[in-house]
């Protein structure tokens, strides 16, 4: 009697999912999207690169000293265990699986923003990215 209520249930939320219709995004939307992660990355990078940079002289008197040797020492045991390889498989796997449901997600966010929240603030948020990126070109280049 459970199955058939499951069932039931089933069906009921298929019919009542497909009643709601989740609006595209506009393409210019997506674009934009994607202008801004890609600078968004690229900061990201050259944070990174510059903070390696800085700390490079730190890493090398620590591998100097008999701690940094020993740290050195058990990170490639740790490599080197089929244990950690076959972790690294399974994660990479899984974030190969997840991509296109965190591309559907975005897109259907995207779609959200663009046909219920964009005509409201759209120009207010547009206006703060704007004013938050002046800082961002100062404190953390994209270049």
């Amino acid at each position: 009697m459970n199955g058939k209520y499951a069932l039931a249930l089933i069906l009921a939320l298929q019919v009542s999912m497909s009643l709601c219709e989740i609006p595209a995004p506009d393409q210019e939307l997506v674009d934009k999207y994607e202008a801004m992660k890609s600078v968004f990355y690229k900061r990201l990078l050259n944070a990174y690169s510059k903070i390696q940079a800085a700390a490079a002289p730190v890493v090398d008197k620590l591998s100097e000293s008999g701690q940094g040797q020993a740290t050195k020492d058990y990170i490639e045991d740790l490599q080197s265990k089929p244990e950690f390889r076959s972790a690294v498989k399974i994660a990479t796997g899984v974030a190969q699986e997840a991509a296109p449901l965190v591309e559907k997600a975005r897109m259907t966010g995207l779609g959200l923003y663009g046909h219920y929240v964009r005509p409201y603030i759209g120009t207010q948020l547009d206006g703060a990215i704007n004013h938050i990126k002046v800082y961002l070109d100062q404190f953390m280049p994209a270049e």
